[in-house]
C-alpha cells in the first residue's frame, strides 16, 4: 500500500541532469547564497520567489502543516538539482516551502533572470520547462494538493466555476463534492451550508469563494509594476488570444494576456476537436488549451485570470489604457481584442434558477461528473452541440438533442450528423424547442414542445453567442456588435487615419493600434484553427503599427 505522504523520489524528468555548460550559465545569472540547516530558501505564500539551484548541501520541499493535518515532506533536492515549481512562471505565490537540511551553497535565480535565460537558451529552457511541468503533474497526486482545497455541492455551478478556474490554470488542488442530501456532513469541514462553496488556501477558509477572490489570494491577479508600459495587451484567452500572446511574446513583445474567466474560451468547453491540424485522433479542448497556456508561460506571457477589461482608452497618439473591473489600469503600446462572445440563453422562466444547478454551457469532464449516467437535454444544431451529445451519450447519459431546424445537416458537419443518427442513446428532436424547466432546487425535467416533459438532470445549451464588445463603444462595429477590421472599417471612420498617413492594417480596428481577432471580429470563421491563425496574423500587423 502506497503512503501518499512519503517523500517523492524525483525521476529524470522532474530532476534533469544539467551539463557543466548549463550549470555555468545558471550560476552566471543567479545570486549565490550560503545556507545553514533550518534556513528556508523560500516559504509558503511568498510572492515572486526564486528558482533555487543547489550547489552543495540539501533542501527538502515541505507542505506546511494545515489546521487539520501536520506537515509533509514532498521530496529532497541535492547538489546539481533545483527547487521550484511551475507557478514561478506565472507569478503564483509559493504553495510549498523549501527548508535546508544540510548546510551548503545555493544559487537563487529570480523570475526575471529565469525568463531571460530561457529566452536565450532553448536547450536549457526545455530542460527546466519539462521538469517544472512534470513536477506539477506529480504534485496533483500527493499531499501538496491539500494546500488548495474546495468544498461544495455536486449541483452548484459556483463550485463548478472554482474547479474550472483551477483546472484551466492548472493549479494543484483537491475538490470535495458533497451531495445536496449529505449537507449534514459539513461539520467535518468546519463550515455551514450558507458558506459554500468554500476554498481553503493553506488551511485558511474563504467562505463563498469565487475565482476572483482566489486569484487575489494566490497572487494571480494583475499587479502593475511602477510606471510600466507593456508592448501588447491581449484581452481574451481563447485560441485567438493565446495564439496572439504566444506569437507576440516569442517575437520580443512584452505581453499581458487577460481573461474574464480563465484561459480557454469556448474551445476549452469542447469535449473533442476532430478537425484541428496535427491531431488525427482528435484532441479535447481542455488539453489543447492546457498546452497552449504552458507555451505562453514558456515565452514569458503574463497570464491573468479572472481579469475583466471594462474599458479601452487611447492616450495620445502612441499609448492605450486598458481599465480592469477593479479599477486597475494597464498601459500599453498596442492591444488585440479577442474577447470572444458570451453564451446565449433561452428565454425561459427559472433559467437563472437552474444556471447554478443544472444548466451548462460546456460539456467537458467537469460537467460530465455532475450528470454522468443521468438523462440530459442538449440544445443546438451546430458542431459543438453534436459533439456534446455524443460525448455525454458515450459516458452513459441518455440524450435528447433539440434543434429548431428540420435538417441536422444544415449547420452541422456531416460526419457528426451521421454518427448522431446511428447512436441509439441519442434521440434527435428536429423542428423543436425547449419551452420549460422544472425541479425542486436542482433541474429534474425539461419540456420540449414536440415531446412533452422529459427527465433531465442537465440542460446543455449550445445556441451560439453574442460578441463580448459592449465594453468597446467607440470602436466601429456592425449591427450584430462584431468589430470591423482592416478594409472593413466604415468609410466615415477613415478620416481619423489621415494624420497617420496610412489606412488600418489587417485586423486593425477603427482605433489605431487596437486590433481584433477570433469570434469577436466581423467576418471571422468561428473555428478554432481559424482563430489561431487570426491571432497570430494580428501580431504581424501589431509589429507594423508599432514601427510606423
Amino acid at each position: 500500500m502506497t503512503d501518499e505522504n512519503a517523500p517523492t523520489v524525483l525521476d529524470a524528468m522532474m530532476a534533469p541532469d544539467l551539463s557543466d555548460e548549463h550549470w555555468s550559465r545558471v550560476v552566471d545569472a543567479a545570486v549565490p547564497q550560503d545556507v545553514e540547516v533550518g534556513d528556508y530558501v523560500f516559504r509558503t505564500g511568498e510572492a515572486g520567489y526564486d528558482l533555487v539551484f543547489v550547489e552543495s548541501g540539501e533542501v527538502e520541499i515541505v507542505r506546511d502543516a494545515l489546521r487539520w493535518v501536520g506537515e509533509a515532506v514532498i521530496t529532497t533536492v541535492g547538489p546539481g538539482r533545483f527547487a521550484g515549481e511551475l507557478g514561478i512562471l506565472n507569478g503564483q505565490s509559493a504553495f510549498l516551502s523549501a527548508r535546508v537540511t544540510k548546510a551548503g551553497r545555493v544559487h537563487r535565480l529570480s523570475r526575471a533572470a529565469l525568463r531571460e535565460l530561457m529566452s536565450e537558451d532553448d536547450e536549457l529552457c526545455d530542460l527546466i520547462l519539462h521538469a517544472l511541468w512534470a513536477r506539477r503533474e506529480s504534485l496533483r497526486k500527493g499531499p501538496a494538493a491539500m494546500t488548495l482545497k474546495f468544498v461544495g455541492t455536486t449541483t452548484s455551478n459556483d463550485f463548478l466555476s472554482l474547479r474550472r478556474f483551477a483546472e484551466r490554470l492548472d493549479l494543484v488542488h483537491k475538490a470535495v463534492a458533497i451531495a445536496p442530501d449529505e449537507l449534514d456532513t459539513l461539520g467535518t469541514h468546519e463550515v455551514a451550508a450558507e458558506d459554500l462553496p468554500v476554498a481553503y488556501v493553506q488551511g485558511e477558509a474563504i467562505p463563498r469563494a469565487t475565482p476572483g477572490l482566489l486569484a487575489e489570494r494566490l497572487g494571480l491577479s494583475y499587479q502593475a509594476q511602477s510606471d510600466e508600459i507593456v508592448d501588447l495587451v491581449v484581452v481574451g484567452g481563447g485560441p485567438a488570444g493565446l495564439a496572439a500572446a504566444i506569437y507576440g511574446a516569442s517575437e520580443g513583445l512584452s505581453t499581458v494576456l487577460l481573461d474574464a474567466v480563465a484561459p480557454g474560451g469556448q474551445a476549452a468547453s469542447t469535449s473533442r476537436i476532430e478537425n484541428f491540424l496535427g491531431f488525427p485522433f482528435g484532441v479535447s479542448g481542455g488539453d489543447l488549451i492546457g498546452q497552449a497556456v504552458l507555451q505562453a508561460l514558456k515565452f514569458g506571457v503574463r497570464v491573468y485570470a479572472p481579469c475583466e477589461a471594462v474599458a479601452l482608452t487611447q492616450i495620445g497618439a502612441d499609448l492605450l489604457d486598458v481599465t480592469l473591473a477593479d479599477g486597475r489600469i494597464i498601459r500599453a503600446r498596442s492591444a488585440i481584442v479577442t474577447s470572444g462572445a458570451a453564451y446565449r440563453r433561452l428565454a425561459l422562466d427559472r433559467w437563472e434558477d437552474f444556471e447554478r444547478s443544472g444548466v451548462y454551457y460546456a460539456a467537458t469532464p467537469l460537467e460530465l461528473r455532475q450528470v454522468q449516467g443521468k438523462p440530459v437535454v442538449v440544445v443546438g444544431g451546430a458542431n459543438s452541440a453534436g459533439q456534446a451529445a455524443l460525448y455525454l451519450a458515450a459516458h452513459g447519459s441518455p440524450v435528447h438533442l433539440v434543434i429548431r431546424g428540420t435538417d441536422l445537416r444544415t449547420r452541422m458537419s456531416s460526419y457528426l450528423a451521421d454518427r448522431l443518427a446511428d447512436d441509439p442513446r441519442v434521440r434527435v428532436h428536429t423542428a423543436s424547442q425547449v419551452t420549460g424547466l422544472d425541479g425542486d432546487g436542482t433541474l429534474e425535467s425539461v419540456t420540449i414542445d414536440s415531446a412533452g416533459s422529459v427527465d433531465a438532470r442537465g440542460l446543455f445549451c449550445f445556441i451560439g453567442a453574442d460578441p463580448a464588445t459592449s465594453w468597446l463603444p467607440t470602436l466601429d462595429r456592425d449591427s450584430g456588435g462584431f468589430v470591423r477590421t482592416g478594409t472593413d472599417v466604415a468609410v466615415q471612420s477613415i478620416a481619423q487615419w489621415r494624420d497617420l498617413g496610412r489606412e488600418p492594417f489587417p485586423f486593425e480596428t477603427s482605433a489605431p493600434r487596437v486590433f481584433a481577432a477570433g469570434d469577436v471580429r466581423r467576418g471571422s470563421m468561428k473555428r478554432v484553427a481559424a482563430a489561431v491563425g487570426e491571432g497570430s496574423s494580428a501580431v504581424a500587423s501589431v509589429h507594423r503599427a508599432l514601427a510606423f
